[in-house]
Parts: C-alpha cells; structure tokens; sequence
C-alpha cells in the first residue's frame, strides 16, 4: 500500500491507536483519519497530531464521521470494550459498531480491513469480553471483505491506561503493592510498538482473508512483570502476596463500591486462568524484530515525550 493511501484508523485514541498513529506517521503514511469517542483520549490524540484528521465520535451511532470512509484503502479496527460490569456496553462498541464499520466498507467500497481482534479468542475464559470479541471476529471473517485478523495478547507501553500501565501507577501510591497468590501465573506480554509494526507490515503487503495469532515472545510470571515495573520506575512499594480467596473479596467490594473499577473479578480470572498461547514466528512472517522485554519495560517508562502521557479509562 502506498504511503499516500488513506488510512481510517477507528478506536484510534486507545493504547494501539495512539501509538500506531505514531509508527504509521515514523513510516512516511500521511494520509490518516482516526477516530474515537473517548473525549480526553481524542484530545490528547488531536494535539500531539495536528498534521492528521482526528474525529470525536462513537462508532456505535451514525454520524458525520461516516463520510471519512469515502475513497479510503483500509481500516484498520481497534474499537473494543474491555472492562465493565455489565454487558450492554460490550455489544455496543463490540459488536454494533463493528456491524455498522462494515456497512460503510461496503458501501463505499472499502477493499481491506485489519481486524484486531485478541487471544481471548483462544482463551478458556467464559466472560463479556471473551464472548463479544468472538462474535466481533465472525462478523469480520463473514464479511465479505478482504481481511487480516490479528490476535495479540496481553499488550503493553506507552499510552497504557490499564494493564502494566495502571499497575504501574497504582504502584506509585500505595505503601503495598498486592499479589494473587503466588503470582506465577504465565503470561506473554506484547510490546505495542512491535504489535503496531506488525499492523504496517500487513498494510503494505495485504495478505488475503489471514488470521494470525500474535504472542509475545517472552513467558513471564506475573509477579516478575510486577518486579520489572517497580525496577523500571523505581517505584519503593513492597510486593505483599494475599490468598486468592481473599484477592477476590476485596476486588467484589470494591466492585459494589466503584462505577468503573480498573480491574474486575472477571479480570482476575482471566489472569489465573491457565492459558499459554502458541508463538508462531511472527518476526519472519512479517519481518518485524521483537524488542526483548527488559527493554520494552524500560523504554514505556522511560521514553522522553510518550512516557508522561496518561489515558482516562
């Protein structure tokens, strides 16, 4: 795809869309419409972008916005409700905004769509999110339109409001930093700056109808992500291990207590939940070098201008 070729970017004020704005934009594309309906996240989009189009919109209801679709090459979809407590806004910005993206793609003749959908797909877990997102998937590969699904795991760096980011925060202000049992829970953490190289690689070679699931390349313990954080910010909390029953209290009062609690009880599950997730090769396959995790750490902390950048839930 030519540098020149319009790019609609929707939930593009998220953690991948801010920074694949920032990659797509280091890889000479010029020609970008992003859009999203988080007001502070868009605004912060908006200013450090005043070179591309950046709409305010909810992709869940028609709108002006829809006419950013006309003579454009791709869209690459990022919108997604991760966290709540009830379903209604999942199916929302899940599954009735992606049945309404791809309305317009037909109608105005849009020829791709990079879909990134999530591991989940593959998970055991049995929740809101694993759900939608798997019928937010099939809708994309029932289509009709030429796609390329991407399925990352767990993602991290700059502009990450919830995961490592938050985590990161929330460890900055209290004295005791808590653990689920014993925080060996596996992970394979992806760096979004290697995810968002991955999204150029396959919007300069459009490969037909792919679904591709990418992990990241280091299994790592929960706890010593916890570790590398508190090192990479040199946070002074001390990390207390609680029993898991206890955990789980503590998070479903403060459930009942919170509107939007930054991490859920089903959250937590999904973190026990024995999931480990096939590597393929992705780094040949899309010819992007993964970044070894210690200095993905460092470089999301630590980086001159993105690091300082705080999204809203």
């Amino acid at each position: 795809m030519d540098v020149n070729s319009k790019i609609v970017v929707t939930g593009a004020a998220g953690l991948v869309g801010q920074n694949l704005i920032v990659q797509l934009k280091a890889n000479g594309f010029n020609n970008i419409v992003a859009i999203d309906k988080h007001p502070y996240n868009t605004k912060i989009l908006a200013n450090l972008h005043p070179d591309i189009k950046v709409i305010f919109a909810d992709l869940a209801e028609k709108g002006e916005w829809q006419n950013s679709f006309i003579n454009a090459s791709c869209v690459v979809m990022l919108q997604a409700q991760i966290g709540g407590l009830t379903i209604d806004p999942f199916i929302r910005n899940n599954i009735n905004s992606t049945k309404l993206i791809i309305e317009l793609m037909k109608k105005h003749n849009v020829p791709y769509l990079i879909h990134i959908s999530s591991s989940v797909i593959n998970s055991v877990a049995n929740d809101f999110y694993t759900n939608t997102k798997k019928e937010q998937e099939k809708l994309v590969i029932t289509s009709g339109i030429d796609y390329c699904v991407l399925r990352p795991t767990l993602m991290f760096g700059w502009f990450d409001r919830k995961h490592l980011g938050w985590l990161s925060r929330f460890m900055k202000k209290v004295p005791v930093f808590p653990i689920p049992g014993d925080g060996k829970y596996i992970r394979q953490p992806l760096y979004v700056k290697d995810f968002c190289n991955i999204i150029i690689s396959v919007l300069k070679e459009k490969p037909k109808n792919k679904i591709y699931d990418i992990t990241g390349c280091e299994k790592v313990y929960y706890v010593d992500i916890i570790r590398s954080i508190k090192k990479a910010t040199k946070a002074k909390t001390i990390i207390l291990h609680i029993p898991y029953s206890l955990f789980y209290f503590l998070l479903a009062t403060a459930g009942m207590l919170m509107k939007d609690p930054p991490f859920t009880i089903q959250q937590l599950k999904a973190l026990v939940a024995k999931d480990e997730f096939e590597l393929i090769p992705w780094w040949d396959i899309f010819h992007v070098m993964p970044t070894k995790f210690s200095d993905a750490i460092y470089e999301t902390f630590n980086d001159p201008v993105y690091s300082k950048y705080i999204l809203e839930f």
